[in-house]
């Protein structure tokens, strides 16, 4: 959608040359920077990087970005020892400081998953369900109609039953609508077994399956680079925070107020698919 405001700012473009000195402070290494307005206590952007100096640039050499540069008056940086600190310094900064040109990361508390349960998808939230330790959980969502639209979008892939998923009522004895329509396979009229319709049910959502938190407590994953260490708390997939020393790690702990969908999606990688002497159990 075609934008005026966006458009004028674009048409207007100047290199911002009241940033320039800024570039002389800025690194070459991981980590987070911050664009900041007249006010320096409230941020207007907040940026991740394993290259700051080049990212920043990549930002001054971007048209469509002309009104946040024609705001910013500084840009603060904070390095990292490497890439995952640098995600999770990014996305605990966005949540708590709440910059205006930042959307993507300003995840709302209450998160919805699809749980299955017999043959039906219910939807579940994350203030009443555990997320990090129940099974059979499958995606993250942030409103119940997104969780909803994923379900008719597997059903209509995969034929299914939408009565048989609980997105319609059935009339007892008789089949749904769809499947005069060849757009479902029949569980709702004995054509297909219960099992059957599950397991493609379950097998279409395998990608999305939650993975339970695999460690009694708290765990620091270690990140080296350059010499560097950093040691990132984490508690049920909740990014407590970053130190540089082992006992420091030991020490750090705060009550885990919430199942945080952006620590879950940084860390789970790392978590399983590094070398397991990079994960030190703290509890």
């Amino acid at each position: 959608m075609w934008n005026p405001e966006k458009a004028l700012f674009t048409e207007l473009y100047q290199y911002p040359e009241h940033l320039r000195h800024t570039l002389e402070n800025l690194p070459g290494s991981s980590g987070v920077y911050i664009f900041y307005g007249d006010d320096n206590a409230f941020p207007l952007y907040i940026g991740k990087s394993v290259n700051i100096r080049s990212r920043v640039m990549s930002h001054f050499r971007n048209p469509a970005e002309a009104k946040l540069l024609h705001m910013t008056r500084d840009i603060e940086h904070i390095e990292t020892t490497g890439e995952i600190g640098a995600l999770l310094l990014e996305s605990d900064l966005i949540k708590t400081r709440r910059p205006l040109f930042n959307k993507r990361l300003r995840t709302a508390r209450k998160l919805c998953s699809i749980r299955l349960q017999g043959l039906s998808a219910q939807i579940v939230f994350s203030d009443d369900v555990d997320f990090s330790h129940s099974e059979d959980l499958f995606g993250l969502f942030k409103t119940k109609m997104s969780a909803i639209e994923k379900i008719r979008d597997i059903a209509d892939q995969e034929k299914l039953c939408y009565g048989a998923l609980g997105l319609e009522r059935l009339t007892k004895n008789r089949a749904c609508f769809r499947f005069s329509l060849g757009k479902c396979a029949g569980v709702c009229c004995g054509k297909e077994t219960p099992e059957a319709h599950q397991e493609r049910l379950r097998n279409a959502l395998s990608t999305l399956k939650i993975r339970s938190w695999p460690y009694p407590g708290r765990i620091a994953i270690v990140e080296e680079a350059s010499g560097q260490t950093d040691y990132h708390v984490i508690n049920h997939w909740f990014y407590l925070g970053t130190v540089k020393t082992l006992e420091a790690a030991k020490a750090f702990d705060i009550a885990v107020p919430h199942f945080d969908r952006d620590s879950y999606k940084i860390l789970c990688r790392p978590m399983f698919e590094t070398d397991s002497s990079k994960v030190i159990l703290l509890d």
